[in-house]
């Protein structure tokens, strides 16, 4: 059996070998006696340090996840980064230089001769070598294939499973896969709309990238088939040898007594599936016209089509001047910009608009859309009884990922060498990804011809390192947002010609009544030991038209349309695989400039910051539509050769790009900051809340407090964005206002008195969601941050909700949530999930406060709204609501849930790893900081 972590006792122990009589682990392997990566070059000379929880190790077999669950184990390498991550909360405040390893891994390339573990050759030319300490791959091969099926053999060790399932997510088929649980069907409706294809779809796609990106397109998919290769000779072996995933035997794939039964081998276009699952949730930008028309027609409905159109302008924050933007040198890079007097915007007619059905044909426990489905429970053999109903609700909890919602995520924070203690460039970055066990990221070192990196990268997709370092530099994203995605209003029409209904199935195009394209899916499952969810099954249906799929329908000036989602990545899904074997290529990045140009073929909204030993760059990437300038890009576009984007062949759907020269970039300022804030000057935000409070604030006030200063280190860098992690947002930019307005007058009831005087001291001590000391599961202010999550929403509701009306705000409500705490289950990243404070209402009500305080607004709303404009009555407003905040008790602002019992504040907060298979981990106290983090500082370069 494999090595866990934690003691046995020998009871314990004899009794989970004897259950694994018929699933057995694989066999140990001898360490090696040498280092075999010791020829790699390494120019950061032991200054990268990179953190990845909970564990290298994310497979588990059925045993070592009885063993989980009966006694708390793990197997080795699964959880060992956990406690160093969640440590840096209560610790970074005392952090050096010196002590950044007791919180982060050393990244230097290879391993050294006394950690070296266990040493793996899945073929003569590759070795895979994993040290002591983490476990993480380190994998060198002599030959281009040997080095890929390597990879591909490593993701197999660390992530079979996981992959797995998220193909079947990918291909819209989770529910046939897993199991049929509510959670499960939610999922799969999700993501099976944003990216909906058929086999040859796919196939298209990868013939694409091969045909149509010169030698390195042949040389991805070549290196994509060798890292396929290496997936299904892992999965063939540990089947063979009945180690592979116990999930396996859990959802019904495999007989634990016989072994039989399949694990389905990997092809290149489940890749492909793969790639859709990431682009969607961290690479895409704009979409949600539809909304944003229901919202603007609310304002026009409340003031008039004028004064609506202003006020909902004012909401809708498009270029706000007072927004932190990354580029802060005034530098201006027009994008998806609002015309003067815009053209074929097609708005609903009132009332008209029904989102697209999806689901069809529900039989069995599919008939049942919400509470408990049917259950039938399958009986687990005696020694596995523990394992019953493991994923009755769902193999990922419900809430953990949603395509339609923004998932702007990841922070990146850098400075140029100008402002540094060494003179070189400091960078601390890394995206957030949430949290999973195991996670869906992966570390991985590269080392092989043409390739040389070490980092993280998406399970599945993992030929290349996606965010890492390479021999003298080191790069990261963040989810960069931009409007990538239109809505087209196409009219309706009756291929016989007949009267159009908003049920018709056929639209005109350039002129002709074509049928729209329907793509159909059906799943169908039956209880298993995992999930007892009775027998069910539906059919999914899409319709796609040549301006892509139809999600809504309505009428516009009377006439029957379908609202269609119309993305420049859809059948372009893994293109980006250009971009990233270029940035493991040592020849193709040698500085920032052949940096920048490297990321410039990536397809995906992102935002790329790069760091060596000289410079510092950004680079926003994305394949931006050229857009007709007459168009407004916020709200849904009259389908007609007029207005659809420039140069748009709807067979391959690609189009006109902007230029490199026009996305926002940057070599050397003075430092960057970005967590998915504003990019640069009108460069427009593609969705609500890029305001004059955001997240990125947190970071760019302590950046440039440190740039300022000069002298800036590593750990002094990590210090300021471990602050900006455990930081309420609405407690250090919107609180201060809120005490000016209550200030304006003395607050004499005693109870609100002594509320008031909590929040002061918070907000005087750092406005922090931070234990008093490691451990303690105590804040240091528990009753002030009671408070505010309580008064928000209720403040929030009573300062703008009599203004706009009920109608209105509730509409802008569905274009921007009012709050994201980090105890808020209702947040686009859902409970427990260490990602909050970028969406909500925190830049409307301090522009109104200001407005109302006699202060400065650049930008401000098109009418004040607390106290409809007077001080006095908006402190009454203020008063009465922290009055209901305070007369709630910690169990009902914190309601408790699954894990956490009413009342428990740190835990309300507090950071779970959802298992998306059969371990759960630790709970570590909040942090809103990146799931996969580097912290570098290069001395040298070639």
């Amino acid at each position: 059996m494999r090595r866990r972590t934690g003691r046995l006792r020998t009871a314990a122990a004899a009794a989970l070998f004897a259950l694994g009589a018929t699933v057995l682990a694989p066999p140990p392997t001898a360490a090696a006696a040498r280092n075999p990566d010791q020829a790699a070059h390494d120019y950061c000379e032991g200054r990268c340090a990179d953190i990845l929880p909970p564990g290298a190790t994310g497979n588990a077999t059925l045993v070592e996840i009885l063993g989980n669950k009966l006694f708390g184990t793990h197997p080795e390498h699964s959880t060992d980064q956990l406690a160093p991550y969640g440590a840096l909360a209560g610790g970074y405040q005392s952090l050096t230089d010196d002590t950044l390893t007791q919180f982060f891994n050393d990244a230097s390339f290879g391993v050294p001769d006394g950690q070296v573990g266990k040493v793996t050759a899945p073929r003569d030319d590759v070795t895979i070598t994993r040290d002591k300490k983490t476990g993480v791959p380190h994998i060198k091969g002599t030959t281009r294939y040997g080095t890929e099926f390597g990879a591909g053999y490593a993701a197999g060790q660390d992530r079979l499973w996981l992959m797995d399932l998220f193909r079947h997510i990918g291909r819209g088929e989770l529910t046939s896969f897993a199991g049929g649980a509510l959670a499960n069907q939610g999922l799969e409706q999700q993501f099976w709309p944003q990216a909906p294809y058929t086999e040859k779809d796919l196939q298209q796609q990868v013939d694409y990238i091969r045909d149509h990106n010169g030698e390195r397109g042949k040389q991805a998919m070549a290196d994509a088939q060798a890292y396929v290769d290496g997936i299904n000779a892992y999965r063939e072996q540990s089947k063979n040898g009945r180690y592979f995933p116990g999930e396996y035997v859990l959802t019904g794939h495999i007989d634990a007594i016989t072994n039989a039964g399949e694990i389905a081998p990997f092809k290149l276009t489940d890749l492909i599936a793969l790639a859709s699952v990431v682009g969607g949730l961290f690479g895409n930008g704009g979409g949600g016209e539809v909304t944003n028309a229901l919202s603007l027609l609310a304002a026009q409905q409340k003031y008039g089509a004028e004064k609506g159109t202003e006020v909902w302008e004012s909401f809708r924050e498009r270029n706000d001047p007072e927004a932190a933007k990354t580029l802060h040198d005034g530098s201006s890079f027009p994008f998806a910009v609002k015309p003067a007097k815009a053209e074929g915007t097609a708005l609903p007619d009132r009332g008209s608009v029904t989102p697209e059905p999806l689901v069809f044909d529900r039989t069995g426990a599919a008939t049942t859309k919400s509470g408990t489905p049917p259950r039938d429970p399958v009986a687990a053999p005696k020694k596995f009884r523990k394992l019953e109903g493991l994923f009755k609700d769902g193999v990922l909890p419900k809430g953990s990922f949603n395509p339609n919602q923004r998932r702007g995520m990841s922070n990146a924070l850098l400075v140029s060498g100008k402002h540094t203690a060494g003179g070189n460039p400091v960078a601390v970055f890394g995206p957030q990804t949430g949290y999973f066990a195991p996670q869906l990221l992966m570390l991985q070192e590269i080392q092989g011809p043409g390739i040389s990196a070490r980092g993280a990268s998406f399970a599945g997709v993992g030929m290349y390192v996606q965010l890492g370092r390479g021999q003298d530099y080191a790069w990261s994203a963040t989810s960069a947002g931009q409007d990538i995605t239109d809505t087209f209003a196409v009219d309706l029409c009756n291929a016989d010609g007949s009267p159009a209904t908003k049920d018709s199935t056929s639209y005109r195009y350039r002129g002709s009544c074509v049928p729209m394209e329907k793509l159909e899916h059906t799943n169908s499952w039956k209880p298993t030991i995992a999930d007892p969810t009775a027998a069910g099954s539906y059919r999914m249906q899409v319709f796609r038209t040549k301006y892509g799929t139809v999600t809504h329908r309505a009428t516009v000036r009377g006439k029957p349309v379908a609202y269609t989602a119309q993305r420049s990545t859809y059948r372009h899904e893994a293109d980006s695989i250009i971009g990233f074997q270029m940035f493991n290529d040592p020849s193709a990045v040698r500085d920032a400039k052949s940096f920048q140009k490297a990321a410039q073929h990536i397809g995906y909204a992102f935002n790329w910051f790069y760091a060596d030993s000289r410079d510092t760059a950004y680079y926003n990437s994305g394949l931006n539509p050229v857009r007709n300038p007459a168009v407004d890009p916020s709200l849904p576009i009259t389908a007609d050769d007029a207005y659809e984007w420039q140069g748009y062949d709807p067979a391959t759907n690609t189009t006109d790009y902007t230029p490199p020269a026009q996305h926002p970039q940057s070599v050397n300022q003075d430092y960057y900051i970005s967590w998915n804030n504003k990019q640069a000057e009108d460069y427009d935000s593609a969705g609500f809340g890029n305001g004059s409070v955001h997240r990125g604030n947190l970071l760019d006030d302590r950046v440039h407090a440190l740039t300022k200063e000069g002298g800036v280190t590593r750990a002094s860098l990590t210090r300021a964005m471990s602050e900006a992690a455990v930081t309420d947002l609405r407690g250090e930019d919107v609180l201060p206002e809120l005490l000016r307005v209550l200030g304006s007058k003395p607050v004499t009831d005693p109870r609100l008195k002594t509320a008031v005087q909590q929040l002061q001291a918070w907000a005087k001590d750092g406005a922090q969601r931070r234990e008093t000391a490691a451990g303690s599961h105590t804040y240091t202010h528990p009753d002030a941050v009671r408070l505010m999550d309580a008064w928000w929403p209720l403040m929030i509701e009573s300062v703008f909700k009599p203004g706009l009306g009920g109608d209105l705000y509730g509409a802008l409500g569905a274009n921007l949530a009012i709050d994201e705490s980090p105890s808020a289950g209702h947040g686009p990243t859902g409970a427990h999930a260490g990602s909050a404070f970028q969406y909500g209402w925190w830049s409307y009500a301090d522009k109104d406060l200001r407005s109302l305080l006699g202060d400065k607004v650049q930008g401000p709303l098109a009418k004040r709204y607390c106290g409809g404009g007077d001080l006095s009555a908006c402190r009454d407003t203020l008063l009465a609501t922290l009055a209901q905040a305070n007369g709630k008790t910690a169990a009902q602002v914190y309601p408790g849930d699954a894990s956490c019992k009413a009342g428990d504040q740190w835990c309300a907060d507090a950071i779970i790893h959802r298992a998306v298979g059969g371990l759960t981990h630790d709970t570590i106290s909040w942090q809103n900081r990146p799931t996969y983090q580097q912290v570098v500082e290069f001395p040298a370069h070639r």
